[in-house]
């Protein structure tokens, strides 16, 4: 049974910081890709980026430069730091295997302006 666990949202202000954590089970972590997605109210979910298995990384054009997304394989965790924050990037955040089909609950990050 695939679980995704997201953590760290909050309220930060524009500018600010934020790294947010996935934690994965019921998957192959080793060999998945993981994806960051967020979804603001009223709006389609939308990709963020995503980490390959061997660390390779790609991010939308939105977020490039802000967001770093990084993974440590001895705990299948996914994590997005998430510097220079901006009142669009409020949204829920989820992350998932791409090639999966299950989503977390999400955490949600406001940025105030």
């Amino acid at each position: 049974q695939v679980q995704l666990v997201e953590s760290g949202g909050g309220v930060v202000q524009a500018g600010g910081s934020l790294r947010l954590s996935c934690v994965a089970s019921g998957i192959d972590w080793s060999i998945a890709t993981m994806g960051w997605y967020r979804q603001a109210p009223g709006k389609q979910r939308e990709w963020v980026g995503i980490i390959t298995s061997g660390g390779s990384t790609n991010y939308a054009d939105s977020v490039k430069g802000r967001f770093s997304i990084s993974r440590d394989n001895t705990k299948n965790t996914v994590y997005v730091q998430m510097n220079s924050l901006k009142p669009e990037d409020t949204a829920g955040y989820y992350c998932k295997d791409v090639r999966g089909e299950t989503w977390g609950q999400g955490t949600q990050v406001t940025v105030s302006s």
